[in-house]
């Protein structure tokens, strides 16, 4: 692979023109202080500035919704100026750089959010895992089902966040409405079992994302705004009777948004589902889409030379290839992520990662 490679090659996403198409995946990895973003997130978020696209942490629009120790939020002045730091640094790279911002839904836990019981689209404990609290592993409460007239705080909660997002110095923000939180717990029929407005047919489970999205927009316009969607991944307890339909479907609506980009997630983490996603969705969406899940770089670069996919997000790679990039293009052999140290705290598999000798 060289320069001049498909991945290598400058692309336009809505608004954000980025200097090449490998792009970094949102990876939670629990090293903010408390919910604060700091030092130590700057410096692994700059390290990592030479790809296209950096799109940060899920990070929470509202208090005691998180479903990690040390993770991230973005509903208060504090978390502003924590990621101040991050998107400084980042840009003095030369970096571009989405915040991507999230519920937890069902998969917070009382004992990481005060007390508080979780909320989600309908009373379903996440059932094949278990959450890490302080006090070790448990298992997952079952939620509270949210009423119909709390949704609209929901959809207010996301738009302060959009807003706090711009505060912080963000290029853009991305959605998240995959791997069963929030947003994606509404919209899988495994998991919403509502009869009101929002539950039923896939029209009504996407009305909350659409809201979302609207209001998200309403702050950035859409050309900075990208979506993440994870049809088939049966992680956190979820499922869909028809992940192809809820492609196509999400697929014709997204059409109307001109959004920056789709982030569509292609697999299942755990491999209980399978299919193909990918191509109903470039068929039938109009706008950039961004594939994830397990991507060679020789199969990244393949399709987006075909012009199956715009750009490819990378996760585990650029965990420990600060300078994947840079790898990828002269075909350098990747360093190795140890999965120990990925949500361990601290400088040891986060910072620590060699760069390539020069």
């Amino acid at each position: 692979m060289t320069q001049t490679s498909a991945l290598h090659k400058q692309i336009q996403l809505g608004d954000i023109t980025l200097n090449n198409r490998i792009i970094m995946a949102p990876l939670t990895r629990t090293r903010a202080n408390g919910d604060v973003a700091n030092e130590l997130m700057a410096e692994h978020y700059s390290q990592r500035a030479s790809a296209g696209l950096l799109i940060a942490e899920a990070t929470a629009v509202m208090k005691d919704t998180v479903a990690f120790l040390n993770g991230p939020g973005i509903y208060s002045d504090e978390h502003v100026e924590g990621w101040k730091k991050v998107t400084d640094a980042v840009h003095a790279k030369g970096g571009k750089i989405f915040l991507q911002i999230w519920h937890g839904g069902r998969a917070s836990h009382p004992d990481l959010n005060g007390g508080v019981v979780p909320v989600a689209a309908s009373a379903l404990a996440i059932t094949n895992d278990e959450v890490h609290t302080a006090e070790g592993k448990k298992a997952y409460t079952v939620p509270r089902a949210l009423e119909t007239e709390e949704i609209p705080t929901i959809v207010d909660a996301f738009k302060q966040g959009a807003i706090y997002a711009k505060q912080a110095g963000f290029d853009g923000v991305e959605v998240h409405a995959a791997n069963g939180y929030l947003l994606d717990n509404f919209l899988r029929d495994g998991s919403n079992q509502r009869e009101d407005q929002y539950g039923g047919s896939i029209e009504n489970r996407a009305r909350l994302l659409f809201e979302v999205l609207d209001a998200v927009i309403d702050v950035w316009g859409a050309g900075k705004v990208g979506l993440r969607t994870s049809p088939l991944n049966s992680f956190n307890s979820m499922l869909d009777s028809d992940p192809v339909g809820h492609t196509k479907y999400l697929a014709k609506r997204l059409n109307d948004y001109n959004l920056a980009y789709w982030h569509l997630m292609r697999a299942d983490f755990l491999q209980q589902q399978s299919g193909d996603v990918v191509t109903p969705a470039r068929k039938i969406y109009q706008g950039n889409l961004i594939g994830n899940m397990g991507y060679s770089a020789d199969e990244a670069e393949q399709a987006v030379a075909n012009q199956q996919l715009d750009a490819v997000a990378f996760g585990v790679p650029f965990i420990a290839n600060p300078d994947l990039v840079e790898r990828l293009a002269v075909n350098v052999e990747l360093n190795e992520a140890d999965p120990n140290t990925f949500y361990l705290g601290g400088e040891k598999g986060y910072t620590d990662y060699p760069f390539m000798n020069k």
